[in-house]
């Protein structure tokens, strides 16, 4: 399986700091957003990265070169212009291929998730204890968390493992999605899309599962959450590598 990480946005909400640095290289406990995700997917086996990038990529590129020094190979889809989420798979379609991939938003902080689970989200599986037959029709798996307190009203609910737009209770997107490239069929390559219209529609006709991440989760989106999620103690602080 290869993953691909979002890393195009501009991060205005972070200006000054992103007016220099692109905000998947701002540090969380003395490492980038981004290697925090690199070295993840790497220590499950996801060796095969793909990264957009717009906004200051010529610096990503220098900070992580081709991924070796990770022990991962990275490629790298360039965008003009930012393409937002769907948009950026439709235009790394040729680098992430034909199979089902991970992505995950680089502006996220989850120091330990295990993306081994990922690979086989879209397969029969046992859950929980309990045998659970995806529906062969699903074309993604969502990881949803907690509501923080800047998304109260929350993105989706969850029942049985099948993402709805309506009901209670709601959850929040975590940034972490593994996905069919079926999906992204209509996009054309350099078209701007986000994913969630295109989520929404397969989530309309039961076409998406999902779980709970009960994880340590942060989504980064200005200076003062950055600076409090560097002041805080955090439980990667406690782990080995």
């Amino acid at each position: 399986m290869k993953a691909m990480i979002f890393a195009a946005g501009r991060g205005n909400r972070m200006r000054p700091l992103t007016d220099s640095c692109p905000k998947p290289l701002l540090t969380v406990h003395g490492r980038p957003l981004i290697v925090w995700h690199i070295l993840n997917l790497v220590r499950a086996g996801i060796t095969e990265i793909v990264i957009n990038h717009a906004h200051l990529g010529n610096k990503l590129e220098e900070a992580l070169g081709d991924g070796s020094a990770y022990g991962a190979s990275i490629s790298y889809s360039r965008e003009e212009t930012a393409l937002e989420t769907a948009g950026g798979i439709a235009q790394a379609r040729p680098l992430l291929g034909e199979d089902p991939f991970v992505a995950v938003a680089s502006d996220i902080y989850c120091p330990y998730f295990d993306f081994k689970q990922v690979e086989t989200v879209l397969e029969d599986k046992d859950v929980w204890g309990r045998p659970y037959e995806v529906d062969k029709k699903d074309v993604a798996w969502l990881y949803l968390v907690k509501n923080p307190p800047f998304h109260p009203e929350g993105d989706f609910a969850l029942h049985s493992f099948t993402v709805r737009n309506e009901g209670e209770p709601r959850w929040t997107f975590s940034g972490i999605g593994v996905y069919r490239m079926s999906m992204f069929d209509a996009v054309k390559p350099g078209e701007k899309m986000p994913l969630g219209t295109i989520l929404r529609e397969y989530i309309s006709r039961g076409q998406v599962g999902g779980e709970i991440y009960r994880g340590e989760w942060k989504n980064i989106n200005t200076i003062a959450e950055l600076e409090k999620v560097n002041g805080a103690v955090s439980s990667a602080d406690k782990k080995p590598d």
